[in-house]
């Protein structure tokens, strides 16, 4: 079958499709035949070699997709062939299939089409992790997004305003500012013309924010810790500024500066929470992971939501879908369809 294995760390050029064998189901596993492979961030970073949830090389990219159950270990009665599923896993879904264990293959909402399930799993779990459950949003509270016209941004501000919340968003440039506002945002940012601090206080009168989704790293953390409220949380989601270079000593410095720190006896004057989260390992703890689903998924067709399918390719295109999303010109999901 087709697959992009990674061999060696690198640009988007290091992505050529293998031939490699089809994978067998083991206990407690299905296969999937994917049919949309849901674009992350961190599959950018691992493919540079940056990534440490990344497993040892040679391996196949891919953390979500969509596609239909292919065959069923004898062991596992939840799932049937046939059966269309949401794929959630650590790697391996930039391929014509994919085994995975039979929790990892979640139910699919049947009114989404393909492409807006490929969209859901990873980052409308992420955006829910860091708002309901590090920083547990409530109804009337404001809620800075940063990054808010990527995938996990447009997911976070669906939520935030489906739980009620007043929404301020940013992102980088200005044609990204109306799929913000269109979302239901009150207050859209172009970060890299104006001072999103400045703006935001200036609109609060004076006052910051109740909670923040942060992915960015370096100033952009340190300016969104300095926007917290008393009794203010901040969740850490992301490290997109992230950009070592193993030859280069100076971007081990930068790196290392850009780390979001905190410092405890600042946060106790003011009682904030910073947390972090990273959905991965919630794939360890299938009662957890079921639990979390169940209520976004609930709460996503109570709230009408649907994933912002930004960008479409053909399997053939990875590179250049790798190119679009680390150039940061990319709006909301990028999917490619085998």
């Amino acid at each position: 079958m087709r697959a992009y294995v990674i061999n060696r760390s690198g640009g988007p050029e290091v992505l050529t499709i293998d031939q490699v064998d089809e994978p067998d189901v083991r206990s407690g596993t299905v296969r999937v035949k994917v049919q949309s492979i849901g674009l992350n961030y961190a599959e950018i970073q691992s493919r540079k070699g940056l990534y440490g949830w990344a497993p040892k090389r040679p391996y196949i990219l891919g953390m979500e997709a969509f596609g239909y159950v292919d065959a069923v270990a004898d062991d596992v009665t939840s799932l049937v062939k046939d059966q269309a599923v949401i794929v959630a896993n650590q790697y391996g879904c930039y391929a014509a299939k994919v085994v995975v264990p039979a929790a990892q293959a979640l139910p699919v909402i049947d009114y989404f089409t393909p492409a807006e399930n490929a969209a859901f799993a990873v980052q409308y779990m992420t955006a829910w992790v860091a708002l309901m459950k590090i920083c547990r949003i409530q109804t009337g509270e404001s809620v800075l997004v940063q990054a808010a016209a990527g995938g996990v941004g447009t997911a976070a501000v669906q939520i935030a305003v489906g739980q009620g919340c007043r929404v301020f968003g940013t992102a980088g440039s200005d044609d990204k500012l109306e799929l913000i506002r269109s979302l239901g945002a009150e207050l859209a940012i172009n970060y890299r013309s104006a001072d999103f601090a400045q703006l935001i206080r200036s609109h609060q009168k004076g006052a910051g924010v109740d909670a923040i989704l942060e992915v960015v790293g370096g100033e952009v953390f340190r300016k969104s810790l300095d926007l917290l409220d008393p009794y203010g949380r901040l969740a850490v989601v992301g490290f997109a500024s992230l950009n070592l270079k193993k030859l280069n000593p100076w971007s081990w410095w930068k790196t290392w500066r850009a780390i979001p720190r905190v410092s405890i006896s600042s946060m106790a004057t003011a009682s904030q929470i910073v947390g972090a989260s990273h959905l991965g390992y919630l794939l360890r703890d299938e009662a957890r992971m079921t639990d979390i689903w169940n209520k976004l998924k609930a709460f996503t067709m109570e709230h009408d939501i649907r994933p912002v399918v930004g960008h479409e390719f053909a399997f053939e295109d990875m590179p250049e879908a790798h190119a679009l999303m680390e150039s940061r010109q990319s709006t909301g999901k990028i999917v490619v369809h085998v």
